[in-house]
C-alpha cells in the first residue's frame, strides 16, 4: 500500500500581514488518519484548512490504483522493489513549474515528505490571488508512518511567494 497525506492551507491576499500569518502557524503539520482506512493500491488523506471557513480542516480520504495520486498532484511509479514520486506540474502562478520534477524514491517502509508553496489566480474574469502551503507525506508499505520523527527523504520546494530572494525553512 502506498499511504499519501497531503495538508494543505489557503488565505487570500488580504490574509498576508503578520497577525494572518499567525493565524495560520502550525497548520501544516501530519494530521492523524482516520481509521480504518480502506485497502487498496493507493490511500489518498486530503486535508484542506481554508481561511474562507476559519481554516477549521475539511478533509477525505480515496483509495484507488495509483492514477489517484495525480488527484493530489503527484505521479507515482514503480521501479522494481521501489515507488518513485514525481511532482506534477499545476496550474499554481508562481512558481510555474514546467515539466515533472522527480521528489524521491522509497523502498518498503520508507517515508518521503515534501513540502510546497504556491499563489494561484482565478480565471481571468476575476484576476484574484490567493495562496497555498502544502505538505505531503507519501509512505511506501506496511509499517511505514509520518508524523512522528524525520522521514527518510525530504523535498523542500518552499519559497517566497511575495517576491523577493527564496526562503528556505526548517
Amino acid at each position: 500500500m502506498i499511504l499519501i497525506q497531503r495538508v494543505r492551507v489557503r488565505w487570500t491576499a488580504a490574509a498576508r500581514g503578520a497577525p494572518a500569518a499567525n493565524a495560520r502557524r502550525g497548520l501544516v503539520r501530519a494530521r492523524p488518519l482516520p481509521g480504518p482506512l480502506p485497502e487498496a493500491e493507493v490511500v489518498v488523506h486530503d486535508v484542506l484548512a481554508d481561511q474562507a471557513v476559519g481554516y477549521q480542516g475539511r478533509e477525505g480520504v480515496r483509495a484507488g490504483g495509483v492514477a489517484l495520486a495525480r488527484e493530489v498532484g503527484l505521479w507515482l511509479g514503480y521501479d522494481r522493489a521501489s515507488v518513485v514520486v514525481d511532482r506534477l506540474p499545476g496550474s499554481a502562478a508562481y512558481p510555474r513549474p514546467s515539466v515533472s520534477a522527480r521528489l524521491f524514491t522509497l523502498v518498503a517502509g520508507q517515508v518521503g515528505r515534501h513540502r510546497a508553496n504556491f499563489r494561484f489566480t482565478g480565471c481571468a474574469c476575476s484576476p484574484s490571488w490567493y495562496y497555498e502551503e502544502w505538505l505531503a507525506h507519501v509512505a511506501y508499505g506496511p509499517g511505514a508512518g509520518f508524523g512522528y520523527g524525520e522521514p527518510d527523504r525530504d523535498v523542500d520546494h518552499r519559497v517566497r511567494l511575495y517576491g523577493g530572494a527564496v526562503a528556505r525553512r526548517g
